[in-house]
């Protein structure tokens, strides 16, 4: 297709038409099962369920690009000018015959387009939360901030949805669609931290030892680090350069091209030059990211052993240990095993987690005044 022919907002209302109609199911379910609630409740289920369907998109955008389904239909927001590829069902034949295995096929067409179909569904649930919570602000005592920042986020996380299109899968356009997810994640996450505080009448977060605050801050920071680093494995299809653990290609330090590897505005198999990119570069992008994983797993280690140490924080503990050993158990199957899909895109899921549980740490406690005030919040709180 053209360049002209990538962006044909023709179909755009129907396939809006689409998500809202997806949207009206979690909307009414919502309605129905708590019409009795009052309006903090309500607003606390639907972000709830929205979390819960934004957690599942972003695993269905892992599997999509995982089967190379990005490119299924070539145009956005549409698949060749239709809102449908029961539409496009022509070219894209024709592109399968000429192409068995390439990136368009009937299948991979509607793995690309129920994709965006959710996505669209999930922006009207967050612009239904934004709506409502301005509507509710007074009453409730719960700012609409978070709402409105999330609704301005999943905006542009379609813009980058749309140039993940039309640029080609270019890695770092993909790369920062996939962090842009995961913001979307922890707003939403921000959003029930906020909820929970108002449904529960707690007055204020749990107060932590400042140790295990700023341990809490540190390892959130080197959390997107990896993901970051996790991402550009992925977009540049790295993960085979190691096909070896704990080594890598029979070493300990593989041949690697550290600055072709990470340089990151250029297309994708290529290098700046517009060059095929050397295999050494992809062992860069794979082993910079399993010795940062080594860092980052001692660091989630060691949290949760800070958590651990403060009862009415061990429940962040036990979800710390258990995603850290299925981070693991899947980083290593994606080695081993020849990159299952299952496993890639349970490892997405295990990372989404993570900034689920560290997001929910993090605007959840405070810094405490002294180690004394934080044991007598702690004692209160368990026998409250």
């Amino acid at each position: 297709m053209d360049a002209a022919a990538l962006v044909n907002l023709s179909p755009v209302v129907r396939v809006m038409l689409m998500g809202a109609v997806i949207a009206l199911g979690p909307l009414s379910w919502i309605w129905l099962r708590h019409r009795q609630a009052s309006g903090a409740q309500r607003l606390r289920a639907l972000t709830l369920l929205t979390l819960f369907l934004t957690f599942d998109l972003v695993l269905f955008g892992a599997f999509t690009r995982l089967t190379d389904s990005g490119l299924g239909c070539p145009d956005w927001p549409g698949c060749y000018g239709s809102a449908s590829p029961l539409g496009a069902h022509a070219p894209i034949a024709a592109a399968q015959q000429a192409m068995p295995t390439g990136p368009v096929t009937h299948s991979k067409a509607w793995i690309e387009m129920v994709h965006r179909y959710l996505a669209t569904a999930v922006g009207v649930l967050i612009l239904v939360l934004a709506v409502a919570s301005t509507v509710e602000r007074h009453r409730l005592r719960v700012s609409p901030a978070w709402a409105w920042l999330t609704l301005l986020w999943v905006c542009l996380q379609g813009a980058f949805g749309a140039l993940t299109v039309t640029m080609k899968l270019f890695p770092a356009i993909v790369t920062m669609h996939l962090l842009g997810g995961l913001v979307l994640l922890a707003l939403l996450r921000a959003q029930v931290v906020a909820y929970d505080t108002r449904v529960a009448s707690v007055s204020e977060p749990l107060p932590l030892h400042p140790t295990t605050r700023t341990a809490l801050l540190l390892v959130y920071a080197l959390l997107w680090m990896q993901i970051a680093l996790g991402g550009w494995v992925s977009t540049n299809y790295a993960v085979l350069a190691c096909e070896t653990f704990p080594t890598c290609q029979g070493g300990w330090w593989p041949h690697m091209n550290l600055s072709e590897g990470f340089t990151l505005w250029r297309a994708l198999g290529m290098n700046a030059e517009g060059q095929p990119i050397d295999f050494a570069a992809l062992t860069a992008i794979h082993y910079v990211h399993r010795l940062f994983a080594y860092v980052v797993l001692l660091a989630l280690g060691w949290l949760a052993w800070r958590l651990w140490s403060a009862p009415a924080t061990r429940h962040h503990a036990r979800w710390l240990l258990a995603l850290l050993w299925w981070q693991f158990a899947t980083g290593m199957s994606n080695v081993v095993l020849d990159w299952p899909l299952l496993a890639a895109v349970g490892h997405t899921g295990g990372a989404a987690g993570l900034v689920l549980v560290l997001t929910g740490a993090l605007l959840g406690t405070r810094t405490a005044d002294d180690t004394v005030s934080a044991s007598k919040f702690n004692v209160s709180r368990l026998t409250s």
